[in-house]
């Protein structure tokens, strides 16, 4: 992904703004609640967890820290320990993250990229082997 200098540069500009991170979030959160591995992780509710998405990825790729803003550092790592962590859970969410990518049409050369810079947390994530 070539990039010029400037704020209008960072991944979430590139991306397409606060209209391709809700998109994303819209394309995702269907595949993950019907996946068999990250279904039961969710509340029924699940909007509260897609906004908070929303706010997270928007602040991930640069865009302005509507995360921190509302509910302070996202220390995510932690906010996920009381849930059961898996490499295979992992691997599931980058999964549908994939899928969501290609359904909202986003650039292979773009999704690659998103896809590379959300294996980090992914992994880091990971609580339990079994």
């Amino acid at each position: 992904m070539q990039q010029e200098q400037g704020q209008d540069n960072t991944p979430y500009h590139v991306m397409g703004g606060a209209d391709t991170i809700r998109r994303m979030v819209d394309a995702f959160y269907p595949l993950v609640q019907a996946h068999p591995l990250l279904g039961p992780l969710f509340p029924e509710d699940i909007e509260p967890v897609r906004d908070k998405q929303f706010l997270f990825l928007t602040q991930f790729f640069g865009g302005p820290p509507l995360y921190s803003e509302q509910y302070g550092h996202p220390m995510m790592r932690a906010r996920h320990l009381p849930f059961e962590i898996t490499p295979q859970r992992a691997e599931a969410w980058l999964s549908c993250m994939k899928q969501a990518l290609e359904t909202i049409g986003m650039e292979p050369e773009l999704r690659a990229f998103v896809l590379d810079r959300l294996r980090g947390p992914a992994t880091h994530f990971i609580n339990t082997e079994a």
